[in-house]
């Protein structure tokens, strides 16, 4: 890494060390997306986000763990195998910016960037008991994604308390030329606004959105608790959640498009070496017809209108960040939630999805210890 800034100036990130994720290109690095296709790709240019961390003073000293094209929700590959939770080794770290959360929480590095479409910056967050953000669309470059014009996924940052991921999200964010979706940093920086910050008034919480989405006792349990404190504060808290309607069906079918154009030429080309949930999203994608995608448009653009509604009520919502504690590191993913069985791994995620599906920013911050850590 270089630290740059004003001449004789230090960068605002003045010398701290920061991992990437291995889905962002670092020039000269190995950089592999966790995919033996890319086993021992070395790209000769940086993305836009790290050049910009770099400007900014940061020291990249690390690439960071993910599933195979970050598709999972725990960190393990052909490459280099399966991270581990730092609070409990037989234990997930989720994913799929799982290798940052544990980089963080471990203080191998101060700052980790990672990114998030259906929980990848929540979930590792909210098992490592680090902060991660998923950003509005827009706040935080993608650079060199094929998905340039989608809202689904983003980049974002990840760091030990708020006030470390204020500081990282004031130097990622902003306009960049090769992202379309991209807009200006505000004029009053994260840092300055979190120290004018003041409790919100009214806070809506549900802790599984009306008992339609599937959520561990126990994490209920730990977030009521915590949500509570917010009274403390003089805040009115209350039991609110939008209508999901029918957006589970139709996140499955918008991020499914997401992976054909991401990974069809992969599954041409190399089906043989794609793990099978990268072969799954992808010919779903494949096998769904215009009218299915118009109908999950429909459906985003219906529950968006929701959320809107409810955020004329309520300054702030609040539902766990994720649906199950860490589960068995040897595991693809949880095999039930409070007794429902999973069919797949993005069982677990709608959750997170949803706000994802809003365009909605979303924090995961630490709200206690389950009994296994």
């Amino acid at each position: 890494g270089q630290r740059q800034g004003a001449e004789g100036e230090a960068g605002w990130l003045a010398g701290l060390p920061v991992s990437i994720k291995d889905l962002v290109d670092v020039a000269g690095v190995r950089t592999t997306y966790g995919s033996p296709i890319f086993r021992d790709h070395v790209p000769t240019k940086s993305h836009p986000l790290v050049e910009r961390i770099e400007r900014k003073g940061g020291i990249v000293i690390a690439k960071s763990n993910t599933p195979e094209f970050g598709a999972g929700g725990s960190t393990f590959n052909e490459v280099f195998g399966r991270t581990h939770n730092p609070w409990n080794t037989s234990l997930t770290c989720g994913g799929s910016t799982g290798g940052g959360a544990v980089s963080v929480a471990t203080g191998e590095v101060w700052l980790s960037h990672g990114s998030d479409h259906a929980g990848s910056l929540r979930r590792p967050g909210t098992y490592c008991s680090v902060v991660g953000l998923r950003p509005s669309p827009g706040r935080v470059t993608r650079g060199t994604a094929n998905n340039l014009f989608s809202p689904l996924s983003v980049q974002g940052p990840m760091a030990r308390n708020i006030p470390d991921l204020a500081l990282f999200l004031d130097t990622i964010a902003g306009y960049c030329p090769f992202d379309p979706l991209t807009f200006d940093a505000p004029a009053v920086s994260f840092t300055n606004a979190l120290a004018q910050a003041r409790p919100p008034r009214r806070i809506a919480y549900s802790s599984n959105y009306d008992g339609k989405l599937a959520v561990d006792r126990e994490t209920r349990e730990i977030c009521e608790r915590a949500v509570r404190r917010f009274e403390e504060l003089g805040c009115v808290v209350e039991e609110f959640a939008p209508d999901l309607g029918a957006i589970e069906d139709a996140f499955m079918v918008l991020r499914s498009q997401h992976f054909v154009v991401d990974r069809e030429l992969q599954l041409q080309a190399h089906r043989d070496q794609l793990k099978p949930d990268i072969i799954w999203n992808t010919e779903k994608g494949l096998g769904q017809t215009p009218s299915q995608i118009a109908w999950a448009e429909r459906e985003r653009a219906a529950f968006y209108r929701r959320v809107a509604v409810m955020f004329e009520t309520y300054d702030l919502f609040v539902t766990p960040s994720a649906a199950t504690p860490a589960f068995d590191v040897n595991l693809r993913h949880p095999e039930t939630i409070d007794g429902k069985k999973l069919t797949n791994y993005m069982g677990a995620s709608m959750l997170n999805a949803a706000m994802t599906m809003a365009s909605c920013p979303a924090v995961a911050v630490p709200a206690g210890f389950d009994k296994y850590g």
